[in-house]
């Protein structure tokens, strides 16, 4: 497994915001989202390869049973095909006693693996530019995956929004999944210092209370500004 960096942290998003977690994030991603705080993992050659072995022995180091895998983007490789080992690794884990939390892009559907949280985070356009959207919808995220990940497994739904123009695409989304309660639903604003994070928040939160969605913390940029390793 290609191991870009594997630290111990604060959960800094989503309903287990500020829980303890060693996060295990692998490296590849075949997305380029222009305001990604952890570009420095998407390339496979960015990574080390390490046995499930050492990876599980790590994570048993902290005294936390959270562990986040995230990437990059977890479910795939950086050209798309599945992430080979994946579904051993997170058996280990499990069969270590861990709750685990996967966070994807929501770009692919993988079925029975071991996991305790899907964390779904589907790219909006503001990730790639207007531009992007008029090409194929799945360079930003698969409306089946998304779809299936929320059939299969125990979700949130994570959006990073610039403001109230990403509202239409988060509606046509969840239209289209169908069946999704608001309160699984979290926008978060997109910021990476912690002036634009607090500047951003108030109207977020505004739209969270017009739309019946969730306000996100994203604390990983309140409390260390997106610093490596945080």
């Amino acid at each position: 497994m290609k191991i870009s960096e594997l630290f111990y942290s604060l959960q800094g998003e989503g309903f287990l915001a500020g829980v303890p977690s060693v996060f295990v994030r692998l490296a590849g991603c075949p997305l380029r989202c222009g305001w990604c705080d952890t570009a420095y993992a998407w390339r496979e050659s960015s990574g080390v390869d390490r046995t499930t072995e050492f990876i599980v022995e790590a994570v048993k180091g902290w005294h936390t049973r959270h562990v986040v895998v995230t990437g990059g983007e977890p479910l795939l490789n950086e050209d798309r095909s599945p992430r080979a080992g994946l579904a051993g690794m997170l058996q280990a884990m499990k069969a270590a006693g861990k709750h685990i939390t996967i966070e994807t892009a929501g770009i692919a559907y993988v079925s029975s693996l071991p996991c305790d949280l899907m964390s779904i985070s589907p790219k909006l356009g503001n990730a790639f530019g207007t531009a992007a959207m008029g090409e194929a919808e799945d360079l930003v995220y698969s409306r089946h995956a998304v779809r299936e990940l929320i059939e299969h497994y125990d979700y949130q739904l994570k959006f990073v929004v610039e403001g109230k123009e990403d509202l239409p695409e988060i509606e046509s989304l969840l239209m289209d999944v169908g069946g999704v309660p608001r309160e699984k639903v979290l926008l978060m604003p997109q910021a990476r210092t912690r002036q634009e994070l607090l500047e951003k928040s108030v109207e977020i939160a505004k739209l969270c209370e017009q739309n019946g969605y969730v306000l996100g913390q994203r604390l990983q940029v309140f409390l260390w500004e997106g610093r490596r390793g945080r």
